[in-house]
Order: C-alpha cells, then structure tokens, then sequence
C-alpha cells in the first residue's frame, strides 16, 4: 500500500489526455484512475476544447500532431508520452520530462542506454548526445535497460543480457555516430551484436527497400484526386469530426472544379464545420501557392495555412496534423527556392512513394527532375551510395547525396551547402528511404521569406482572437531550440497556474515562476516590428531601418558563442602558424620576405609613402578607391595530392628553411603534401629505425613505412617515383631493437590503432623527456593515460575481488627512480590492489618497446626496480 508522500505523487499536476489510435478511451479511463488516486487532477469535460484549457500543468500524447500543441508550446506545459505516469511511479517521484517527450526531432526519447568496452571519451560523447537527445543513461544493465553499446559479446554487461535473455540490443558505437551525423535514427539491425552487418556483409549487396509510413498522404503538392478513407474506417466514409466548429476558406488559386468543391463543402458542413470567403473569419485557409494578400494575411494572424492535401489527409484520417510537419503539405513557392532553378536532380535507390513524393519534392523547390542520369545532370540524390547511377556520377563529377539535403533546404526556404558530412553520410546496409518525410518546416524562415511583420492595428483589442494567436506562435518560436539536431524542439515546463500568457507582462510572468520553482524565468520576449505588406517575389524582406541589425526569432547567445569557439578550434593551426611566422627576424640570413621581416617591411614602406606624399582630399581618396583594379592573373591549379607524407629525422632540412620550403613547393606540384604530425598520412619518412615520437605514433597508424631517399631523388629527378622501391630496411636497429619492421606493420594494421585498448597507463610528472610524448604514444594505441602524482586526485574504484567476475588486469606507472617518484610507489601500489588490478610499475621503454613490436609483452626487466640496476 503507498505511503502517504506516494499518494500525493501527482498532488500539483491537472493532466489532459490527447484521444488518438494507440491512446484509446480504455487507456485513458485506467490512467486517470492511477493519477486521481495519487493525487492529481485530470481535464475531463470531453466538449471543452483542449487548446482553450489554461491551467495545465502536463498533457498525456503519443505525437505532437494535435491542434493545442502551439499553445502548449507557447505556455511551456509540457506534453509526455503516457510511460511518463508509470516511470514516475517506479521512481516514487515525478520523472524528467526530456525523455518521454514524443516530439520525433528528440530521436532517442526511449533509449535506455548502458555503454560497455568503449574508451572513456567515446562514452562520455555518446551519452552525452544520446541524453541531449531524449534519451537516458544506466551505468548497470537492467529491464528497462534498451540499448548496449559495445564493440564484442566478451563485456560482462553483454554476457548478463544474453544470459538472462534481456530484450536490450546490444549495438556497435557505429550506430550512434550515424543517427548523430544524420540527425535521424536509423534501425539498428545493421549494427546489432554478435554479427552485425555493417562488419560482414558486402556493403553493395541489396538491402531490403522500407516502406515509407511517413508519406501517407504527403506524396504530392497536388493531389489529382480524393483518397479513399482509412481501411480501420469499415464501409464507406465515415462521418467526420475534425471540421467540428472550424471555419475554413478555399482559396481561388486551388482551380478546383465547381463539383470537388461541393463535395468538400458537403464534407466539411456534415462534419460539424463551416465555410467562408472572409480571411479574418476563417481558422483554416487552404491555397496551393505562398503569396497574395489573403496569404500573407491568414499566416500573420496565426491561421493555419495548408495545401488541398493536406486538406485531404485531414479527412482521409479524421485526426488533425500540423500542415507543417509535412513538406508537401504546406503551399508551394511558385518560383521555387533559390538556387534551385537551372539544376537537373534524379533519383536512385529510393522506390514506391519515396520517390514519387522526392520527384514532386525537387519539381516544388524549382530544380529539373530526370527519369535518367546524363552527363548535364547536377545532383543524384540516392538512399545508398551502390549502383550504376552512383557509379557513373563519380566518372561524370555529379554530386552525390541523400534526400535528406533537398528536405532541409525545402524546409529552410534556401539552397543548402552540401559540404559538413550530413547530406552525404551514406550508412553502410541501410537504406535511407526508412527515414524520408520526416522532415518539416522552419517556421521562423517561413515568417521571414513569405509573411514578415504583422504588427496588429493598434486600436484592435489585445485579447482578440488574431492578436492570441500571433502571440502565442511568437512565444512557441521563442521557447523552441535554435540550433542543432534537435531544432525546433521544446521541453515544456510547468507553468504556474495564475500565469495568462496573454496579460502578464514579462516581470509578471518572472515574479509568478519565481514563487512556484525558485528562480524566474529569464526574460525573452521579443517585438514584433513591421507593418502588413507583400513582399517582393525571391527577396528576403526585411523591416525596420536600412542599417538596422535584424533580429531573429529564436536567438542564442550561447549558442553563437559555441559556433564562434568551434570556428576558432578550426583556424587554430593556421593561427599559431602565423604567430610563429610573424617572430622569426632577419637572424637566419635569408631574404626580406617572410614572417616578421615581410610585415615590418611593408609597414615602412607604408609610413614613408605617406610621409612623402601629399595630403589628399576625401573626395579624391573615395576616387581613387573605386578605380577599377587591373584584373589578377588566374593562378595555376595544384595537382590533386596523391600522397600524404610524414617525416621523421629528415636531414635535408636542417638549418635551411629557404631549402625547405622550396623543396615543399616542388612536392606539391608532384602531388605529395606534408603534413604535420597527428593527421592522417599515407607514408612515413624516416632516415632509418628511429624511436620518436613521430615514428612510433605514425607507425601505430600502419602507415607505409620508406627510407628518405624517396623524397631526396623525387626533389633530385624532379618526377614522382615509386614509394613501393623505397621501403625502409634497416637490418642493424632491428637486430638492436629486436624487432622486424615489416611484422610490426602488419600487426599495426591489424591491431588498428587498439593494440592497448583500454589499457590504463599513468605516468609521473617526472618521467624522463616530459610526459606528453609518451601520452601521445599511448593514445594513438588506444591506451587510456593519466598523470599520477601525490595530489593529482586520480584513483582507482576501490573493488572486492568476488565483486570483480575476471581476474586482476594490470595497471602500469611509468616512472623513473628519483627520490620524489619512489615515494609515489607504495600508494600507487595500493590503489591497484584496492582495486583489484596487478600494479607493474615500469621503466618507459617497456611503453617503447611494445608500441615498436606493435605487440602487448611483459618482462621483468623493465621493472624499475630491474631496469636501473
């Protein structure tokens, strides 16, 4: 029996359930039963319209396509799946509201997710954007457990699912980074443990083409007739609800016959709605193009504007939909989009409604569509990068991409860059017709483009009906997410029940919040500037002053301080190479450009022009500035680089910079470019059999290993010469090292960069040559590294052997044998036992040696105490 804090669970909450096909009366009536009896208050006059309900604090629905949703946007009162009673519940407490949130944006909302054998950095940005995604993180695995993610069966975490036979999938980290990189989620069959597809399967065998259940009714902008109703709808139609006390108007530009037109009047008046010609009157205009007067005027005053069929899927379903949460639902620009006009676009591996509904998607956005691929087409837009089509675009340059590029720049009203890896990320196995139509529209680039302003008439009343509505889409737009894979999404919050989000001013609405949650809400309100007008056809419209900044709707400080930190995470090499150029002086004996010398001289030559010359006026400075310039030589193009290189002891360049970079001039134009150390290179040069840092971490890559001769006689003979005759071979250090090169590049190769995976090395502050080339060593193996000194704070969980299912695993200190290091020994020892782990604390050449054989080994010998002996 509950206590008595159980039964006053939902003591402050008033719900309201939203009827749908999986929400049926049954389960409502048995969940209000459960939320009365703990407490809460549920909204049960079946007559009241929910969007006119204002003291809600949740709203029990399996989707947001409900006609409240904007309201309940707009109010922050948050709208949940039904599991979020139950969850609530089993907590004794009410749960978060982000994972039960049914908005699809919000793609893991019932991911219950347990990582196993990943490294510690791919864990924390996995869970981290799986939570930031509706989903919820478990260290242990358990019922409610859904999703594990791990690269084999052998964690303990997968043995205990598939011994207890758990209806958790047990998923390769790959599946993440895909839904991450396509902001959709995609089935995870391809990528389920113990033999998952993506690692066995050819990935140009067929796959399966999926049926795409989010275009029922969306395929066309025009549908050329009326579908028949639902088959759960039995004989004929059935009579409709969805127009109960609604007005709707159809516009003239429809050109729908006098017969269809007395149907849908019929239709709409025996469903308890009405029909006008008054724009101001009505609350759903249907038209087919975004333009006109009575457009601009039903989407400034918050009406809902739709297309004939979307007017046809309301009464196909009987269920009211959102007209923007389908493309092709919504009127068609009667230009296009920007950009679009002149491309030719076809379409590959999509089939049934997918592709009909992409060949009227890319014919709204202005482009050209072709049955066939020719040389003069532009785009291919493919659901798999497999076939003849895909194979041809490569030979005749066509862009290859997913639909989900042509979606997004439909729905953002503007031709979108293809570059960034979303449009063409093409999952191995999976066909990605499966998450096509789920896209809809931005309603801020809508507002912009089509109908900006929409100030009311000042002697209109605040509380009329067009005034309401206005506001309330403002405050949804305000209260959404900007940015990100989950734009447009809102977590509502419980709002206070005094609160009238049409009356209260914003110090109201603070006060009143403050009370209730104990803090107030931060102030976001924005004016709404501009007068009623149409704008100029393909122009973005702006209102306000000429040199006015514009504001937007959804603004995020934060959010432009990220993108601005990103950007400068980007131009940092470049700048730090800059700096480094800007120091160097006339020390080295070469000539006047370059680096510091370049800028100070050119700044000289400045001063003394200036100084010579005589003063001008404005007027002849503003002259001389819109003289035409001579135009500037086209540069000749690099050939394409073939070829990334590392070097490694390279003797040529030593104390010559002026050599140096001459000589890289002369690689580029030979297809060979050299690289810093760290990124990805195909060969590394080296003199012979070193142990740097550069040699063991590019080597740790299983990249080609070649003597510098290579380079030495392609500067010499000026032409690109084989790699292949100029493998490195040095017989006397791999005798001193122990070592054959050729094995350890096999191994590396097969290890793939986890030959110490998850292995825990620490190292002492003192280790000889500083401790950040080891940490670069062991890190480009996979190995997990960390500084251990006598208040680093680092520590090992303690662990009771019988708690621990495997035997102890070790756990290696890189250290020397000072005075400070040797005190650090016992509680270091300590620590590992405490855990249940062997503690080796080693000489570095231990970490050496087994990066060089590409092989885990252990020996005695290079135990600190053997080792300096």
């Amino acid at each position: 029996m509950p206590d008595q804090n159980e039964t006053r669970l939902f003591s402050l909450c008033k719900f309201a359930f939203v009827p749908c096909k999986e929400l049926n009366q049954s389960v409502i009536d048995e969940l209000t039963q459960t939320v009365i009896k703990y407490g809460g208050k549920v909204e049960t006059e079946p007559d009241r319209p929910l969007v006119e309900i204002e003291d809600l604090t949740h709203i029990i629905a399996t989707s947001i396509e409900f006609e409240a949703y904007t309201e309940a946007t707009a109010r922050m009162i948050p709208v949940i799946k039904p599991k979020w009673i139950s969850a609530s519940l089993a907590k004794g407490k009410q749960a978060q509201i982000r994972p039960f949130t049914p908005d699809p944006r919000m793609i893991f909302s019932d991911v219950v997710l347990s990582c196993a054998d990943i490294p510690s950095t791919d864990k924390e940005a996995i869970i981290g954007a799986t939570m930031a995604m509706g989903g919820m993180d478990s260290d242990n695995v358990t019922k409610l457990t859904t999703h594990i993610c791990a690269l084999s069966m052998n964690h303990p975490k997968c043995q205990l699912a598939q011994s207890k036979k758990l209806k958790c999938k047990i998923v390769l980290p790959h599946w993440f980074d895909d839904c991450f990189k396509l902001g959709k989620r995609i089935s995870e069959e391809p990528y389920c443990l113990p033999k998952p597809e993506i690692q066995h399967a050819n990935p140009e065998d067929p796959v399966r083409v999926p049926s795409s259940q989010h275009l029922e009714g969306a395929t066309s902008a025009r549908p050329d007739y009326m579908p028949n109703p639902s088959p759960d709808a039995g004989e004929g139609r059935p009579t409709l609800t969805v127009f109960k006390g609604k007005s709707i108007m159809l516009s003239a530009d429809l050109s729908i016959r006098d017969r269809l037109r007395e149907i849908l009047k019929g239709l709409i008046l025996n469903g308890g709605g009405q029909m006008t010609d008054d724009v101001d009157a009505c609350d759903w205009y249907i038209c087919q193009y975004r333009e006109g007067p009575q457009y601009i005027r039903a989407s400034q005053t918050g009406k809902e504007v739709g297309n004939l069929s979307w007017l046809y899927h309301l009464i196909t379903r009987n269920q009211w939909t959102s007209p923007i949460m389908r493309l092709l639902h919504y009127p068609i620009p009667r230009d296009g989009i920007p950009g679009f006009k002149g491309k030719k676009i076809t379409v590959s591996n999509y089939g049934g409604e997918a592709r009909i509904y992409l060949e009227n998607l890319i014919v709204a956005t202005g482009a050209e569509f072709t049955k066939t691929m020719k040389a003069d087409n532009t785009h291919l837009i493919s659901a798999r990068k497999v076939g003849e089509k895909c194979e041809a675009a490569k030979d005749w340059n066509i862009e290859v991409i997913n639909h989900l590029w042509i979606e997004e720049s439909y729905a953002k009203c503007e031709m979108l860059p293809i570059s960034g890896g979303k449009y063409d990320c093409f999952p191995d196995r999976t066909n990605l017709g499966e998450v096509i139509g789920k896209t809809s529209f931005d309603r801020t680039k809508l507002r912009e483009l089509y109908f900006p302003g929409g100030q009311e008439n000042p002697s209109s009343p605040p509380t009329s009906l067009p005034t309401r509505k206005r506001k309330i889409l403002d405050m949804a737009d305000e209260n959404s997410v900007p940015d990100g894979p989950a734009e447009g999404v809102v977590i509502g919050r419980q709002a206070h029940k005094q609160f009238d989000v049409m009356k209260d001013t914003e110090d109201g609405y603070a006060e009143k919040t403050a009370d209730v949650f104990g803090v107030p809400a931060p102030t976001k309100r924005r004016a709404v500037t501009g007068q009623f007008a149409t704008p100029a056809k393909g122009r973005h419209v702006r209102t306000g002053k000429e040199n006015e900044t514009p504001s937007t709707v959804s603004s995020s400080s934060r959010s432009a301080k990220d993108k601005a930190l990103n950007r400068l995470s980007v131009l940092a090499p470049d700048i730090q190479l800059y700096e480094k150029e800007k120091k160097r002086g006339l020390k080295d004996g070469h000539g006047l450009w370059g680096g510091k010398r370049a800028a100070d001289h050119i700044d000289r030559e400045h001063l003394n022009r200036r100084s010579v010359s005589s003063p001008v006026t404005a007027s002849e400075e503003k002259e001389a500035k819109t003289e035409k310039r001579p135009a500037k030589k086209a540069r000749p193009t690099l050939p394409e680089v073939n070829m990334r290189v590392v070097l490694t002891g390279f003797q040529r360049w030593v104390n010559d910079k002026h050599r140096e970079d001459a000589d890289r001039k002369k690689l580029r134009d030979l297809g060979i470019a050299v690289v810093p150390d760290g990124q990805t290179c195909d060969y590394l040069v080296a003199p012979h059999l070193v142990r740097t840092v550069k040699f063991l971490r590019n080597l740790s890559k299983g990249a080609t290993i070649v003597s510098s001769s290579w380079i030495e006689q392609c500067l010499d003979q000026k032409e690109l010469l084989d790699p292949q005759d100029f493998i490195l071979k040095d017989r006397e250090n791999e005798e001193k090292f122990g070592i054959k090169l050729s094995t350890s590049v096999r191994r590396a190769r097969q290890n793939a960069g986890k030959l110490l995976w998850n292995t825990p090395i620490y190292c002492t502050n003192n280790i000889k040559n500083g401790p950040d080339g080891y940490r670069f060593i062991a890190e480009a193996n996979g190995a997990l590294f960390m500084m251990y000194g006598a208040r680093s704070g680092t520590t090992i969980k303690p662990t009771k052997p019988e708690d621990d299912e495997g035997g102890p695993d070790p756990v290696y200190l890189l250290s020397n044998t000072s005075p400070e290091e040797k005190r650090l020994w016992k509680k270091f020892e300590d620590m590992a036992r405490n855990g249940n782990m062997e503690p080796r604390i080693v000489a570095a050449d231990w970490l050496l040696d087994v990066v060089m054989n590409q092989e885990v080994m252990f020996d005695e010998k290079y135990l600190v105490t053997n080792f300096f002996t």
